[in-house]
C-alpha cells in the first residue's frame, strides 16, 4: 500500500497542472461545505450566547396564563395557592440546579422616578436574599440587601446600570432617593452581571428578541413588596443551573413541582421559559437557507468526482503498456485495481484537505467581511476529507476496474 500511496503522489506531481484542474472540483466543494458549515456553527452559538449570556445559565419559572405571562395588574389568579417551603426543598433538590431564588416582577413605564426623570419600560423586582448569586449578579458599588433590612422591611433598593443612567444621568445613586409606586426608596447598590455580555444584535428581529435584558431593572427587597403591589401576590422561581445542557430539563422538572397545586385555574400555570428552545427555533429557521447552501456546494463536489473519472480514464488510456507489461510479468488483477484506486483515493484526499484549508481561510474572510460570526468545526473537516476519499473510492472503481480487466496482449500492442 505505501508503494501504491508514492507512486499515486509521484504520478500527480508529474502532471501538475492536470491534477490541479482535476482537484480543483473537489477542492471547491469542500472548501464551501467548510465555509457554511463554520458560518452555520458560528451563528448557532452566536444565538445560543446571545439567548442564555455568557454562563450565567439561568431559568425562570413564572406564573402564566396560556402562552403568556400572567398580568398582575388583572389582580391575583383566583384560588391560588403560595409556594411552599416543601416545595421551594424540591427546587433545590433538582439534578443540575446550583441555586434557587423567589422573586416578583412587573413592568413599568410610569412609576419609577428620580425627580423629573422615569424609568420607562423597566421592571421592578421584589427579590430575596439569594437571588442575587441565582441571577449571575454582584454588587459593583454600595451594598447589597441585609437580612436585617428583609426583616425590618427597609425601604431600600438596589439599581443596575441602564436604571442609574436612566434615573441619574451621570449623577451618583448611592444615598439619593427613588420613588417607586409613589413611596419614596433609598439606592443602597448598583449591580451588574458576574460576567459582562452585551448580545450582538444586527437586524431589528435581534433587537426585539434580546431588547428586555437593555432595559433598567430595580430591585426591591421582597418583604417590601406588598407596600407597592398588592399582598401575596404569586412569586415566580428562577433557577441556576451547572450547565447549559441541563437547562430545558431543570424547566420541566420545576414546572412539575410547582404546578402539583398552584392553582385550580386550568388555564393558570407555572411555565418555565425555555432558552434553549427558543435558540434551536432561531437556529432552525437560519439554517434553512444554508441547507440549500450546501446542496449547491454537493453538486459542485459531484462535477469534481466526474472530474476524477474523467482523468482516470485518461490515465488508463495512457498507461495501457505499462499495465500490460505488469499483467505480462504476473501481477494479478486485484494489484492492478487497487494501485488505480489508490491514485484516484489520493487525488481526491489531496483535494479534500486543500479544500478544507481554503474553507477556513475563506470562513474568516466571510466573517471579516460582513461581520458574520465563524466558529470552525474540526468534526466536519475531518468528515470532509474522509468524503473526498470516499468520493475517489467511487469514482475510480470504474476506471481501475477498466484497467484491471485489459488483456496484457492487446495492452502491450496499443501504441
Amino acid at each position: 500500500m505505501q508503494e501504491n500511496i508514492r507512486l499515486s503522489i509521484r504520478g500527480i506531481l508529474s502532471h501538475k497542472l492536470r491534477s490541479l484542474l482535476t482537484m480543483l472540483g473537489i477542492i471547491i466543494g469542500i472548501a464551501a461545505i467548510i465555509a457554511i458549515v463554520s458560518t452555520i456553527k458560528g451563528t448557532n452559538e452566536q444565538i445560543q450566547t446571545n439567548l442564555i449570556g455568557s454562563g450565567v445559565n439561568t431559568v425562570n419559572v413564572r406564573m402564566s396564563q396560556g402562552d403568556w405571562e400572567y398580568d398582575y395588574s388583572q389582580g391575583k389568579p383566583s384560588r391560588y395557592k403560595q409556594i411552599t417551603n416543601s416545595q421551594l426543598d424540591d427546587l433545590g433538590q433538582i439534578d443540575g440546579v446550583e441555586s434557587v431564588a423567589l422573586y416578583h416582577r412587573r413592568q413599568v413605564f410610569d412609576g419609577v422616578y428620580h425627580l423629573t426623570n422615569a424609568l420607562s419600560g423597566g421592571y421592578v423586582y421584589g427579590v430575596d436574599a439569594s437571588f442575587l448569586n441565582s441571577n449571575g449578579l454582584i454588587i459593583n458599588t454600595g451594598r447589597g440587601f441585609s437580612d436585617h433590612d428583609i426583616q425590618q422591611n427597609r425601604k431600600i433598593c438596589l439599581l443596575d446600570k441602564q436604571a442609574v443612567e436612566q434615573l441619574f444621568q451621570g449623577e451618583d445613586p448611592i444615598g439619593n432617593t427613588v420613588e417607586i409606586q409613589g413611596e419614596p426608596f433609598i439606592v443602597v447598590g448598583t449591580v451588574g452581571p458576574e460576567i459582562e455580555f452585551e448580545p450582538t444584535i444586527k437586524t431589528m428581529e435581534d433587537y426585539y428578541t434580546y431588547s428586555q435584558d437593555s432595559v433598567g431593572k430595580v430591585y426591591v427587597p421582597t418583604s417590601i413588596w406588598p407596600l407597592l403591589y398588592q399582598y401575596d401576590e404569586p412569586e415566580n422561581v428562577m433557577l441556576r443551573a451547572k450547565d447549559t445542557g441541563s437547562m430545558t430539563s431543570i424547566g420541566k422538572a420545576a414546572e412539575n413541582i410547582l404546578n402539583v397545586h398552584a392553582s385550580e385555574n386550568s388555564e393558570i400555570s407555572y411555565k418555565a421559559e425555555d432558552l434553549m428552545k427558543q435558540a434551536r427555533q432561531i437556529q432552525q429557521l437560519s439554517q434553512a437557507t444554508n441547507t440549500m447552501l450546501l446542496w449547491i456546494a454537493g453538486i459542485s463536489l459531484l462535477v469534481g468526482g466526474i472530474g476524477v473519472m474523467n482523468i482516470m480514464l485518461v490515465s488508463v488510456t495512457e498507461r495501457t503498456r505499462e499495465i500490460g507489461l505488469k499483467k505480462a510479468l504476473g501481477a494479478p488483477k486485484k494489484s492492478i485495481l487497487i494501485q488505480f484506486l489508490t491514485e484516484a483515493v489520493v487525488l481526491t484526499s489531496t483535494g479534500g484537505i486543500v479544500g478544507v484549508i481554503f474553507g477556513v481561510v475563506l470562513a474568516f474572510l466571510i466573517s471579516r467581511l460582513n461581520g458574520t460570526p465563524v466558529a470552525i468545526s474540526l468534526e466536519a473537516s475531518i468528515f470532509a476529507v474522509l468524503f473526498s476519499m470516499l468520493i475517489g473510492i467511487v469514482f475510480g472503481i470504474l476506471p481501475s476496474y477498466k484497467a484491471a480487466n485489459l488483456n496484457p496482449i492487446d495492452a502491450l500492442r496499443r501504441e
